[in-house]
């Protein structure tokens, strides 16, 4: 039976316009947009799972950015998702964009993630005016052990 191993979840702006535009650097510089911690216990080192889910919100400035989002693992990218965002003010200017990601078979041990932003188009500007949220689900997959909680509750009788 699977089961929750940890969740950390971090919310630094919760509404558009409540920071001022923080401006999206241009690749191969980025923003951190947010942090989290994630423990694995050792006994359920590589037999796991991390559900990961970023949602920032993001002006267009001037021309079409090409915004990539990253998300970082202890300082390796393990996840990569590109969305364009036009400035064009009698179209859309804010956008709200959402990435996840899953990790498999993570070590044990505690793991910095990081959901990132960066604009990877010269001459364009773009910027995050929130909201920021970042949120990490560890899942341990079913173990042996299990087994027999699981037939025990299938043999009961009501």
């Amino acid at each position: 039976m699977d089961r929750i191993i940890d969740y950390q979840a971090t919310q630094p702006v919760s509404k558009v316009g409540q920071i001022r535009p923080i401006p999206i650097p241009h690749s191969p510089r980025r923003a951190v947009l947010a942090t989290i911690r994630i423990t694995i216990p050792q006994r359920d080192a590589n037999n796991n799972h991390v559900e990961l889910i970023g949602t920032v919100g993001v002006r267009g400035v001037t021309g079409t950015s090409q915004l990539l989002f990253k998300i970082f693992r202890d300082g390796r990218e393990i996840f990569r998702s590109q969305e364009g965002v036009e400035s064009d003010s009698e179209s859309e200017v804010n956008y709200i964009v959402t990435v996840q990601a899953i990790d498999t078979n993570v070590r044990g041990g505690s793991h910095t993630y990081q959901f990132t932003v960066e604009n990877s188009t010269n001459g364009t500007e773009a910027a995050v005016v929130g909201p920021i949220s970042f949120s990490g689900l560890a899942i341990a997959s079913g173990k042996d052990d299990d087994k027999g909680h699981d037939q025990d509750r299938n043999h009961r009788r009501w």
